[in-house]
């Protein structure tokens, strides 16, 4: 399986709207961080949908590497 790039090793505050439905880029090659722009063809990753449960900003994760995704869980404070 492939490596996701690590876009950011920080997350990204994200307005979202309640019932609103995302699509979060998981690859890290996307140019429309953190939703995806299909930059994933070619790859074994796909986008994660999802829908905002609330509104207002939520912190997503830019570094691809969380446990919690599409939201940021501290993974990047552990990466090299």
């Amino acid at each position: 399986m492939d490596e996701p790039k690590i876009a950011l090793k920080q997350p990204i505050a994200i307005q979202l709207k309640q019932g609103e439905t995302y699509y979060y880029c998981t690859c890290g090659r996307s140019s429309n961080q953190p939703f995806c722009d299909g930059a994933h063809e070619g790859t074994s990753f796909t986008p994660l949908k999802f829908e905002a449960t609330i509104d207002g900003t939520s912190h997503l994760c830019m570094c691809k590497h969380t446990k919690n995704p599409p939201y940021c869980d501290g993974t990047h404070d552990t990466l090299k």
